[in-house]
């Protein structure tokens, strides 16, 4: 275990330092890029109900894909972490103007208050569809190197267990969070599909 701790360890610290060398121009670009082939995703086509996370700095930026869920009418849900455990809720996020009024926690990331208690919970309420799912690293075989808390391979379990199944889940990713392969342990959920621009 040690030895898969480290070399996830230093796969995270390579991944980080080529991803700290793209311009503010060039992440723009590739989020546009992977946007579009979302949007145009048949999976994204037919979902009512999709998880989004709220972009940090070194992921790809979602906001264009959240103005297009809601101009579809769908149902977005975004990730509410619980920092002390590796607990994380899919809450309802209702608008575009909903998200400027969320708080932000200690790492930056805008999200519900712990005492929001108003919001509807994905998986109490009827499951998801779709969850676009954040990743330092991904290889094209489904493994995805997480920032090492495990929420969303904790999640995913649970969505395993959730009367509707297992929701479709697409990672999202700069050229430059691609691996020729990520070590992975028994925890780690594969995901189905990674997005990224593809070299022509």
């Amino acid at each position: 275990m040690a030895s898969m701790r480290a070399a996830k360890q230093a796969l995270r610290k390579e991944i980080k330092r080529r991803v700290a060398l793209l311009s503010e121009q060039e992440k723009q670009r590739q989020s546009s890029i992977v946007c579009q082939k979302l949007i145009k995703h048949p999976k994204y086509v037919a979902c009512n109900r999709i998880a989004v996370f709220l972009s940090v700095n070194d992921e790809v930026r979602t906001e264009e894909i959240i103005k297009d869920v809601f101009k579809l009418d769908k149902s977005c849900f975004i990730p509410r972490y619980d920092q002390s455990s590796n607990h994380m809720d899919m809450l309802k996020l209702n608008s575009m103007q909903d998200m400027t009024t969320l708080p932000k926690t200690s790492w930056n990331i805008l999200q519900p208050a712990e005492d929001d208690k108003t919001r509807e919970e994905a998986l109490s309420t009827g499951g998801l569809d779709l969850i676009l799912v954040p990743g330092l690293g991904f290889d094209l075989s489904g493994k995805r190197l997480g920032r090492g808390k495990g929420f969303y391979d904790t999640y995913l379990q649970r969505c395993f267990r959730n009367p509707k199944g297992k929701p479709y889940t697409i990672g999202l990713a700069y050229k430059e969070q691609l691996c020729t392969d990520i070590p992975i342990d028994d925890n780690d959920e594969l995901i189905d599909e990674v997005l990224y621009e593809e070299e022509q």
